[in-house]
């Protein structure tokens, strides 16, 4: 009876934000299974802002919660019959006598049992206390009772997360609402919500946190900031997070009344030990350092003719005796580079800038290198850096929030791209060098290694604007910590955690996470052509035109002919030869090249057959079809979970996959146009501009509407769409239905600008079926757009609408700011058709 009684407490849950994620400690349905759950709990450390004493009260709201249990916690002077003892190797020792497993716990691991009458979580420091004590509860809330004994440490030391915080309290690359770190030039006063970010971080082992942009500004350095540092520090410090900022190198002149940034120049040295022993001072343990320098537009070393290890070891030598690490990443470029050159490329910049100065880094000093030779793109190959580097501490960046994947309002689970890279193997002097040994480290017997993850969370309760975004997040800090891990069973815990035990709840998430990055690089870029995006402008939506015909390297080198790059050694970049030979000999070759990447190698034909057979172009219009297609399945899989999941998250997680799945075919027609309009080559399936179930807006008879040349054209079906003839005025687009009577999914699509909110009313014969607001931008967190194009592009459908051939469809838009109610089409969509 009462595990009925606990699964429908569980199946009528109230309504959730989200700002719990995966810490909810919700009951339990076999919460009785538990029979051996210890009376009391027993933390070793009594001062209230330890991470030990944290991990007892953790304990206690967490069993709480799971268990429906309320434990007492003991003042750690002795263990009762049956009890938690959580706490560190000495303190254990010195209360409890030996504890035979010290020698096997490296720094931040920990010791978890759970036989017998106690549990002992024992942490080599008081940070691993902490870490067994949320690996316990998550057990728990997981329902996990079986007794283990096990000792769990990190793979690597570092194992941190950026933010892109500006002091302004904007985030670059964040979609989820403002800073909680700054606001107004200034760190912010109330520091709970960092606290709580902390707590997070903590639970999946993030240890340290880079809370403001890498595009730095030197005025985070003022007095009045160091003092809110160090409330920052102190509010994260007991979930044993770890503070560290990013630095603007020209800080010196521009902040400290220099007259150069110079780092060999004595006088800049002395100003960086200074500043840097005022912020240890009031942030003791602070992590250290990120610089960005000498990369797109920013200052660094090499304004005066000095290496970029110059630059690093100057602030290695102010941090090394506060114990600060400098983390100097490798994303150094030249973003004016002259596309007409064959032999150059972007992707060659990071060895080409670093490869002579290995072992010249001083040991503090990790070089933090993105996991491809771009920019976070759907595939890239692993940067070729990693095996450079052979006598320098190297790190992974991987970036969480999906700068170039969706800004979560697509649905993309990272962990199997990240798994990618940190898998594949380098063979650096042709021994096994799987990235993931490179980063901790152990390969080239580095002292220090690990990940930086770029997350970027922001003020609404989701943290990333997405809840199931949030699968990224925990993914990112269970590899840092695991990089053995499997993705499906790191998402599979999430799904548990997040959102309970119902089979078919963890099923479906399972299924449409596992798709998703397929379906993402199908239907935006493939074939290693990186994602197609625009790379001018937000970043979100389709335009492969703005990837060539400019100096930011991210080239396809598409003609009426031919796609890709020539990366080989043999007639193009050379990129390939930086890899180590045996690596080299699979990329230089066009026939062991993996056709995922042929396209990031090889300049082709279009008209190249690839390994299936398919030409390039088919592939490009088959993929396309293929991954917006797939989208279209997540909506009715997510319905399927209805009254499974509170309606309030529900409702939000449905709203984004219906955007995702109308976006998708934004993406879909865009790609497939583009690169239709540029070959000439028609869809062997004839479904490019072709489009039977579509009435074009700027066909229809308009009153107040005038036509529109969309740009980029492809962004548009049939190239134009429909305006108001003021940014004031109302404006009717209606036409006769030539479809045959039937029940229809009526779906407009339109475009939605940030800075108005058009107001749309949709009628058959003067029936209302549909209204709505352009008001996109107040409901997804993605980088909006001011323009017609593939950014603004968006979808929305009325299910199950009655019409016979004849009746009149009219659509009145009322336009509003800067917004002109702009309409591209309707489609009149039989069942089961996409469009």
């Amino acid at each position: 009876m009462r595990n009925l009684i606990i699964l429908l407490v569980v199946g009528l849950a109230a309504a959730e934000d989200g700002a719990s994620a995966w810490l909810r400690y919700a009951p339990v349905p076999q919460a009785s299974n538990y029979r051996s759950l210890p009376l009391s709990i027993v933390a070793l450390n009594t001062t209230t802002s330890s991470p030990v004493h944290i991990a007892g009260k953790e304990l206690q709201e967490g069993i709480k919660g799971i268990l429906g249990k309320e434990l007492s916690i003991a003042d750690g002077t002795k263990r009762g019959s049956s009890s938690i003892v959580v706490g560190t190797i000495d303190a254990y020792k010195k209360t409890f006598g030996d504890f035979e497993e010290a020698d096997d716990l490296e720094e931040d691991g920990f010791f978890l049992s759970t036989v017998g009458q106690n549990v002992r979580i024992i942490g080599q420091n008081q940070r691993g206390a902490l870490y067994g004590a949320f690996e316990y509860l998550s057990r728990l809330a997981q329902g996990k009772f079986s007794p283990v004994t096990y000792v769990s440490n990190p793979h690597a030391p570092i194992r941190w997360v950026n933010e892109w915080n500006n002091m302004d309290g904007s985030i670059e690359r964040g979609y989820a609402g403002p800073s909680f770190f700054f606001k107004n030039g200034f760190v912010v006063e109330n520091v709970t919500r960092a606290a709580e970010y902390a707590r997070l971080l903590a639970s999946i082992r993030v240890n340290g946190i880079v809370i403001n942009n890498v595009n730095a500004n030197a005025t985070l350095l003022s007095a009045r900031n160091i003092e809110g540092l160090g409330r920052l520090a102190d509010a994260m410090r007991p979930y044993g997070v770890q503070l560290g900022i990013s630095l603007n190198f020209a800080s010196p002149q521009t902040f400290g009344g220099l007259n150069t940034f110079d780092p060999l120049d004595p006088s800049v040295d002395a100003w960086w030990t200074n500043i840097t022993n005022q912020i240890y001072k009031r942030v003791p343990d602070m992590a250290g350092y990120l610089v960005k320098a000498n990369s797109e537009g920013q200052p660094g070393p090499l304004t005066y003719n000095r290496t970029l290890a110059d630059g690093a070891n100057m602030f290695a030598r102010a941090t090394k005796p506060h114990g600060g690490v400098v983390m100097f990443r490798a994303f150094v470029y030249d973003n004016h580079i002259n596309e007409s050159n064959w032999k150059n490329d972007r992707a060659n910049a990071a060895v080409e800038f670093f490869k002579n100065l290995d072992g010249r880094f001083d040991d503090n000093v990790v070089v933090q290198i993105k996991f491809g030779p771009i920019d976070f793109q759907v595939r890239e190959p692993p940067s070729p850096l990693f095996s450079t580097l052979h006598n320098t501490s190297t790190a992974i960046e991987l970036q969480v929030t999906p700068e170039y994947l969706g800004q979560n309002c697509h649905l993309v689970y990272l962990s199997p791209q990240w798994k990618e890279i940190l898998e594949f193997d380098l063979r650096a002097d042709d021994k096994p060098s799987k990235v993931k040994d490179i980063i901790s480290g152990e390969r080239f017997k580095r002292p220090l290694g690990g990940s930086a993850g770029v997350v970027n969370v922001g003020t609404n309760a989701t943290w990333l604007g997405s809840h199931l975004a949030m699968s990224n997040l925990y993914s990112y800090g269970r590899l840092a910590w695991d990089p053995s891990l499997e993705s499906e069973q790191m998402l599979q815990d999430w799904i548990r955690l997040t959102f309970g035990f119902d089979r078919k709840v963890i099923d479906t998430i399972t299924e449409m996470s596992m798709k998703s990055r397929a379906a993402y690089e199908n239907y935006s870029g493939n074939l290693g052509i990186q994602t197609l995006t625009d790379i001018l402008y937000t970043h979100f939506g389709p335009n492969p035109a703005s990837q060539d015909g400019n100096g930011w390297g991210q080239w396809t080198r598409a003609d009426g002919f031919s796609i890709g790059m020539d990366r080989t050694v043999k007639n193009g970049t050379g990129n390939a030869g930086q890899y180590p030979p045996a690596v080299a000999r699979v990329f230089e070759n066009i026939e062991t090249t993996p056709d995922n990447l042929l396209l990031w190698f090889h300049h082709v034909n279009y008209t190249h057959l690839l390994k299936s057979g398919k030409t390039v172009i088919q592939h490009f219009y088959d993929a396309h079809y293929e991954g917006a297609a797939t989208a279209q399945t997540f909506v009715p899989m997510w319905e399927s979970l209805k009254g499974k999941i509170d309606n309030q998250r529900y409702s939000e997680v449905l709203f984004r996959q219906v955007f995702q799945a109308g976006h998708s075919i934004v993406w879909r027609d865009a790609i497939s146009r583009f690169y239709n309009n540029l070959s000439g080559i028609p869809d062997q399936a004839k479904r490019v501009n072709n489009y039977p179930y579509r009435v074009e807006a700027e066909k229809m008879k308009l009153d107040g509407y005038k036509t529109y040349a969309v740009n980029p054209f492809h962004t548009a079906s049939g190239s134009m769409a429909i305006v108001t003839t003021s940014n004031s005025s109302v404006g009717t687009a209606s036409a006769n239905i030539t479809y045959p009577s039937g029940t229809y999914d009526i779906a407009v699509n339109y475009y939605d600008l940030i800075g108005g909110r058009s107001k749309y009313d949709i009628s058959i014969n003067n029936r209302t079926i549909g209204t709505w607001t352009g008001d996109l931008e107040d409901k997804l967190g993605h980088a909006p757009s001011i323009y017609l194009d593939g950014h603004s592009a968006t979808r929305i459908t009325f299910k199950g609408v009655k019409v016979n051939k004849g009746d009149m469809l009219r659509i009145v838009g009322t336009a509003n700011g800067i917004e002109p109610a702009p309409i591209d089409y309707v489609s009149f969509l039989p069942p089961g058709i996409i469009d």
